[in-house]
């Protein structure tokens, strides 16, 4: 059975805080690398069979790739602003600059189509308050399947104020039928304030997986399948994950199954007042420095 919890000081190596790959995961597609980057120094990489999500989670960047260069003017923090990121393809050299002390996300997938780089800047991402009471939650769908083109890789952001409940109901992405289509997923927690934490579910109906766990700062979870959620936000710290997803369906979209013993949850969520914290946060004004 392959390892599914990494705490944040046991999944990095020299040059990245975080490192998954399908190797270490033991499956097909999805992968995240976070690295820390000092002012002004670079990371060079070759893509090979990868595409990928360059998304700043601190600071901002300059991304080099073929004839391309982008600017992003990333953010203070993953509680402060949305950011702009970079797409960039398969079998591509890309080169990264850190305009000042960076932590950056390379969320990437196994892809065969190769599309140009692009670049979305952060006032184009779609942020979306879902659910209602102490089940809302924001989205920043800045690589969801229905709003930014790529092969096989969807990445979102999902923010959870204090207190508060997201991925929930449990639901699960396993299998590929009319109604729902396989993908494997990775969860990177952030968690704010110190000593921040929160909680994460995840099971299956044979009993294989059955894990509710206390997940911290930089903390990673990897689904390959069954039921998971909920993401619980523990009393003043807010909760942020990173999804990365990709899988094997023809079809690049995100479709699930709701826990059938918790379904109605939804409904009930859905017809409860959104949590008027929420959205969080927004886009910097344009020129922000």
């Amino acid at each position: 059975m392959s390892r599914r919890f990494y705490p944040a000081e046991s999944v990095g190596n020299g040059v990245s805080t975080a490192v998954i790959d399908p190797t270490r995961a033991g499956w097909q597609y999805s992968g995240l690398r976070v690295l820390s980057m000092a002012a002004a120094t670079t990371h060079e990489f070759t893509t090979g069979s990868t595409e990928m999500a360059i998304l700043p989670l601190s600071g901002g960047l300059k991304v080099e790739v073929e004839s391309h260069s982008f600017r992003l003017e990333g953010r203070d923090d993953v509680f402060s602003a949305v950011t702009d990121f970079a797409y960039v393809p398969i079998d591509a050299d890309v080169r990264i600059t850190a305009q000042g002390p960076s932590e950056v996300a390379l969320c990437s997938a196994e892809a065969g189509r190769r599309i140009d780089p692009y670049r979305v800047a952060a006032q184009d991402v779609r942020v979306e308050v879902r659910g209602g009471g102490a089940g809302t939650r924001q989205i920043n769908n800045f690589l969801s399947a229905d709003v930014a083109d790529a092969d096989k890789l969807i990445a979102v952001e999902v923010l959870t104020p204090e207190g508060g409940w997201s991925s929930y109901p449990p639901h699960k992405h396993d299998q590929t039928t009319e109604t729902e289509i396989e993908l494997e997923e990775i969860y990177y927690f952030r968690i704010d304030g110190d000593d921040g934490f929160g909680f994460f579910s995840c099971a299956t109906d044979d009993g294989e997986i059955d894990d509710t766990l206390t997940v911290r700062h930089g903390d990673v979870y990897l689904v390959p399948r069954g039921f998971h959620g909920p993401a619980a936000a523990a009393p003043q710290h807010h909760m942020y994950y990173l999804n990365v997803m990709a899988g094997p369906a023809e079809v690049r979209a995100w479709r699930y199954c709701d826990d059938p013993r918790h379904a109605w949850v939804r409904d009930a969520l859905e017809q409860s007042p959104p949590d008027p914290r929420l959205p969080m946060t927004g886009a910097r004004p344009q020129g922000h420095a």
